[in-house]
């Protein structure tokens, strides 16, 4: 797979665009005043994995969570504002890593000076924030409804406000919640302009179907090498994005830490309880960073040889089960003993 060429940026420690690797991010969701709730949250997501994290700033005294947000973790730190560029020059003054704010609705071009110099001294990036939902009078008025042609050109209009005063650290993100919006957004600004690609469905919904909106939006663009940074959207708790966002970069291929599940459906043949096995396994598994590729199969006769890429495996049925290695039997083992046998297994691995 072949990335889209793009410029690449630096938000803190974390690089975005070009050869970078794809990050992972993530919004805090504690109302902004509560400190304390939002840096355990903030330690939550960085224990998950997230890699960059964003706060809202709606006011002047939530700014104050930026320091107090960089002393609790390592990662990277992005002030979400709406409207006030002040909030965005109160923010660059704090510490923080990133910006994400759309030049458009801040004022005039002073205002947008003000930002863009603000963010060049510090080398702080913006991030432009597009959706269907708030797109310009004009805009709309063009296209008629929250095309992705709109969305495009809303982000574009934005960009050019900043590089009016030679401000390029920019990374762009069109969002709907609109599946095909969303990725035909990001291949006509992809083709439009060499910007960095935040990825993301917006108002995706609750875990499952987010997860599904998330995995066939943004999992379709990485495929065809467009996006450079990703979110997950839930209605949810945000471990619960970072988690998502990571397995997707895994069963794309594009991570390789971690394990990799292979499990079977399972049908009448079946005879062990493969459905609670798996679940088990992969909760056991679940903080292991070793690169495997797990197999869990239900038939004996044909789960090795199905799961012969697996780096190990465990089949099961009649009491009896099979630990094996890329296809090839190791030995054979109590039913009630695979899962147990093959931690063990995976432990000297």
């Amino acid at each position: 797979m072949e990335r889209r060429r793009c410029r690449q940026i630096s938000v803190g420690s974390i690089r975005i665009g070009g050869n970078a690797p794809i990050s992972v991010q993530s919004m805090l969701n504690v109302p902004a005043h509560d400190q304390e709730g939002n840096i355990r949250q903030a330690v939550a997501l960085e224990q998950a994995g997230c890699e960059i994290i964003r706060v809202a700033i709606p006011d002047r005294e939530a700014v104050s969570l930026i320091p107090a947000l960089k002393e609790a973790v390592s990662v990277p730190v992005v002030a979400d504002i709406h409207f006030d560029y002040r909030l965005a020059l109160e923010s660059a003054a704090a510490g923080v890593d990133k910006i994400r704010i759309n030049p458009g609705n801040i004022g005039d071009d002073s205002r947008v000076k003000a930002v863009a110099d603000a963010c060049r001294n510090k080398n702080i990036p913006i991030r432009i924030g597009v959706n269907s939902g708030s797109l310009e009078k004009d805009i709309l008025a063009k296209y008629g409804s929250p095309t992705a042609e709109a969305l495009r050109d809303s982000a574009l209009y934005h960009a050019s406000l900043l590089e009016k005063f030679d401000f390029n650290d920019i990374v762009l993100s069109l969002k709907s919640s609109h599946v095909q919006t969303m990725v035909k957004a990001y291949e006509l600004t992809a083709q439009a302009c060499d910007y960095p690609l935040h990825l993301g469905v917006t108002e995706a919904g609750t875990q499952r179907m987010g997860i599904i909106k998330s995995a066939a939006g943004i999992g379709s663009l990485l495929l065809h090498g467009i996006g450079d940074t990703i979110r997950v959207s839930l209605t949810d708790d945000p471990v619960q994005e970072v988690r998502a966002a990571l397995d997707l970069l895994k069963a794309l291929d594009i991570r390789k830490d971690g394990i990799h599940f292979i499990s079977c459906p399972t049908c009448g043949r079946t005879k062990i309880d493969l459905i609670a096995l798996a679940n088990q396994a992969e909760k056991k598994l679940a903080a292991c960073n070793k690169n495997l590729t797990v197999a869990i199969m239900g038939c004996a006769v044909n789960g090795p040889g199905e799961a012969k890429e697996a780096d190990i495996g465990i089949a099961g049925g009649d009491g009896m089960g099979l630990i094996f290695k890329k296809g090839e039997v190791v030995r054979r083992v109590p039913e009630d003993q695979l899962l147990e046998e093959l931690m063990q297994e995976i432990e000297r691995m």
